[in-house]
Formats: C-alpha cells, structure tokens, sequence
C-alpha cells in the first residue's frame, strides 16, 4: 500500500534532478512509498537519463512545455499515497527519517492541511542543521519543500495553471484557509535548496521571474480579497517596487512592473469568474498569521545535527 508520494517536476536541469534522485535512493525503495517525475519539455538528455534509469516509477513527458503550476497539478492528482511530498529537482532532504516525521506531525494536527518544510538556500548545505524553532501554524507554504495529505488536496481545485509560475502556494493556501485546515510551517523536516538566490540577478530569466511574482500576488489580491482593500494594497505594493527596485537604478524591473500590470488587466475576466473572497473579518484573521517561512539561516549558537 503507498503511503508517500514524492512527486518532482524538472526541466532542463539533469544534473540537479541527478543528485536529488540520488539523495532519494534508499527513500523510493520503500514498499510504501512511490515516486513521480514530470519532465517539462526538457531538450538536455533529462528524458533519456529517466527513461533508462527510472522507467519503473511514474514519468510524465510533456512534448511542449506546460509550466510549473500545470505539471504540479497532474502529479499531485496522479498520486496515490496519503501525503503528497513536493520537492524540487534542486532540492534535497538533509533530515533523517523524514518520513516518520510527516506522518507523525499529521497524526498529531487534524487540521493541518500542508506541512512547509524549513528550508535552506544555499549551493553549499549549512554547517548548522539544527534550529530552536518550533512548528506553528502559518498562513502559507514554500513550493520547493512540502507535503500535502492528499485527502485534503481533493478537497480544493488545482492550482491555477494559468498563473504558470508563482503564486499557487498562496492561492491553495486561501482555499484551505476558507475550508477552516490550516498550514503548519514544521522546522524539525530540513530541505536544502541548492540555489545561489544572490545570482539570480544576473539570470537570463530574472525579468520574466520578475513579472510573473508580481502579477501573481495581484491575480491573489483580485481572487481573493475584500473589494475596499484592494486599491489600497495594489498601489502600496507598486510604491514598494519602485521605492526598492526603480529607485535604486533596477531599471530591468521597470519592464517586469509594467508587463505585470498590462497581465492583471488581461486576466480581470479570469479573476472576476474565479473569485472566492474572504469576509473583512476572515481577511483580518488571515493577516494575522504568521507569514509563511521560505528562507532559514542557521542560528549561530546551534550545535551540528
């Protein structure tokens, strides 16, 4: 009987997926427990390298690329164990009995829809593992690094694949939080998320990451907010950019702003005909949460795990 899916989605980046699958080894052994792989369209031998050395698990070929929302939603529907553990291909678990961690934390918070993973991003892994954190319940999670119990996946529609890329952490997150299941952030499950987040600047897509941020936390605000805050938030959020990015001669995120705003305006029939809003009293509740925890650093009194 499967009990744990891990489910990936990859494009173009073999050599990343090569070592989180080989992180995964003893892992995807178990009886219970079953891996699928989403390859989007990749063109750098990651097709090849699956087919032959992983033909025996769940892998999804896109012929034409489908976006990272899309292909999360065919893997997470195609699951069949009773948590649904996301990870992505440039991430790995530095915890030990991980497994037994999730299922226990489940047992223990009825409610709890979604366990956030702490994560840390960095292309070394950290000298310091451990943290005096505890779990608590946040009001979203990180996509790189969590698990889901399936049954309460079924219980909301897919992700929306039409934001592509971003955002859908927080769309799922509003949905559940309007069924009263809740999100946990558990810093005793470690992720390493192999990323080196001060280059990301000089990436070819830093623009297109850019834009697509942005327009989804205004797709969010459109879906799911009272009407009489959201003009408020929106122009406070601009001022933000410009204040952080313009201002300080960022002059490559004056596109992505613009090209953000010009794909809200396209997007109104899109977000009226899916809107779900929050009350003004769920809408302050939800804001009070504490934010979701998407980057950790170790804390310079721990000892090594």
């Amino acid at each position: 009987m499967i009990k744990f899916s891990i489910v990936i989605t990859t494009k173009n980046r073999l050599k990343d997926l090569k070592f989180t699958l080989k992180s995964l080894e003893t892992t995807i052994k178990r009886q219970d427990v079953e891996l699928l792989i989403c390859d989007d369209a990749s063109n750098d031998g990651t097709q090849e390298f699956l087919k032959n050395n992983f033909a025996h698990h769940k892998i999804v070929f896109n012929k034409k690329s489908k976006g990272l929302i899309y292909n999360r939603n065919i893997l997470n529907n195609k699951a069949k164990g009773d948590y649904i553990i996301s990870l992505d291909d440039d991430a790995n678990f530095l915890t030990s009995n991980f497994l037994n961690k999730i299922e226990n934390y489940f047992k223990k918070e009825q409610l709890c829809a979604v366990i956030s993973f702490r994560v840390f991003w960095g292309l070394d892994k950290p000298n310091l593992l451990i943290t005096s954190e505890e779990p608590k319940r946040v009001n979203s999670f990180i996509g790189c690094g969590h698990v889901w119990k399936k049954k309460h996946w079924l219980k909301i529609p897919n992700y929306p694949s039409w934001f592509i890329f971003y955002g859908e952490e927080n769309f799922a997150s509003f949905q559940l939080f309007k069924q009263n299941l809740e999100v946990h952030y558990n810093p005793n499950i470690l992720v390493h998320h192999r990323v080196n987040i001060s280059g990301r600047k000089k990436n070819k897509d830093y623009s297109t990451r850019l834009r697509r941020s942005l327009r989804s936390g205004w797709y969010l605000y459109g879906l799911f907010y009272p009407i009489k805050v959201i003009p408020k938030l929106f122009f406070y959020s601009l001022w933000i950019q410009f204040k952080n990015r313009i201002f300080k001669g960022d002059f490559r995120a004056l596109f992505s702003i613009f090209g953000a705003i010009l794909d809200v305006l396209i997007s109104i029939p899109k977000i009226i005909s899916n809107s779900s809003r929050l009350t003004l009293e769920q809408y302050k509740f939800y804001r009070n949460l504490p934010e979701a925890k998407i980057y950790w650093k170790p804390e310079t009194d721990n000892k090594i795990e």
